[in-house]
């Protein structure tokens, strides 16, 4: 987590995790953090130079009308809202090169677009139905709101990159929706200056932008740093050997809209040292399965043996597990 534009943004910090022998072993990066040693009243940082001089303390709010939160399972309820459309529409950026080649291509773009059109009310997803707000629960249910294009070959930065969804917005190629998440997806060429594969594999957060509260989040093409950012560098869905971005990013994805689903404005769902629900399951697969011939996987990743462990829209994926807030509080594939 590190603060953007007065907000605090949480990032998705790879922890060193000793998989399977049928992939490999994600590499262990800092933990990009702004706000350490969170607590139930914590302090938020509200000032870009991460000095927390400008910090407000939040306290949990009045429950109206008696409805109850569920807390006690090892992550903190700080008072914010959570995301309950049903469905919560996601938005994709695809931005850079998607019409290149290796895991930059039209194909990763229709393997990216499947997967969230298929996400919604899968058991992985109904793991955010065990968090809600003073008002409701998630509902468990996504849907694919849309997609832009932005062809370029900048890198991008903090500011840049909520340049860029702002343009996008305010060009009517996607609906301003407070309501969804706005996915920025970047080709293998293009870098996060402020720590992509370095800090961090993705990140989300959230501005005003034209007068709407938008969550965002930024999720890099994988193969740009595969030792770092990928759990295995030929996926379940890859096209050839080695070309495992689309897949990484998949996961990376999943990690992202679940936390901006549950805690879209930074200040409803996180534990004691900061962490978010995915956070606390992140690069943690659970029990995997190898690809073999029953036809789900790729040519590629049948003959690679990759790993996976959820099925869905006639697809088989690797992705992390999520924290599930019941029963004391643990990492699952499904409820």
């Amino acid at each position: 987590m590190t603060t953007l534009l007065g907000k605090m943004k949480y990032a998705l910090v790879l922890l060193s995790v000793l998989l399977t022998a049928n992939f490999m072993v994600a590499q262990a990066l800092k933990q990009h953090v702004d706000n350490p040693g969170q607590t139930a009243m914590d302090p938020v940082p509200d000032d870009i130079n991460h000095t927390h001089t400008g910090s407000r303390t939040q306290f949990l709010p009045a429950v109206p009308g008696g409805k109850a939160v569920v807390t006690g399972n090892g992550i903190n309820y700080h008072g914010g809202p959570v995301l309950k459309g049903n469905p919560v529409p996601i938005y994709l950026i695809f931005y850079g090169n998607w019409a290149g080649s290796g895991s930059n291509t039209a194909a990763s773009v229709s393997l990216v677009q499947h997967f969230i059109s298929t996400l919604g009310n899968s058991a992985d997803e109904l793991i955010a139905t065990t968090y809600g707000d003073t008002t409701g629960n998630v509902s468990g249910n996504v849907s694919l709101g849309g997609t832009a294009f932005v062809s370029s070959t900048k890198n991008l930065t903090d500011r840049s990159l909520q340049t860029t969804v702002s343009n996008v917005l305010s060009s009517g190629a996607l609906p301003r929706d407070g309501n969804g998440v706005y996915m920025v997806l970047t080709s293998s060429n293009i870098n996060e200056t402020s720590g992509f594969c370095t800090q961090y594999c993705g990140f989300h957060t959230h501005a005003t932008l034209g007068g709407v509260d938008i969550k965002y989040a930024f999720v890099g093409n994988p193969d740009r740093c595969p030792s770092g950012c990928e759990a295995q560098t030929t996926g379940p869905n890859s096209p050839a050997t080695g070309v495992g971005g689309a897949d990484g990013m998949i996961n990376v994805m999943s990690h992202e809209q679940f936390e901006a689903i549950t805690d879209p404005d930074l200040n409803a769902w996180f534990d004691t040292s900061g962490q978010e629900d995915s956070d606390k399951c992140n690069f943690n697969f659970g029990t995997v399965i190898s690809c073999n011939t029953n036809g789900l996987c790729s040519a590629a990743g049948t003959s690679a043996r990759a790993a996976y462990n959820q099925t869905f829209g006639n697809n088989n994926w690797l992705l992390q597990q999520q924290w599930e807030n019941l029963a004391g509080g643990k990492c699952v594939q499904h409820l």
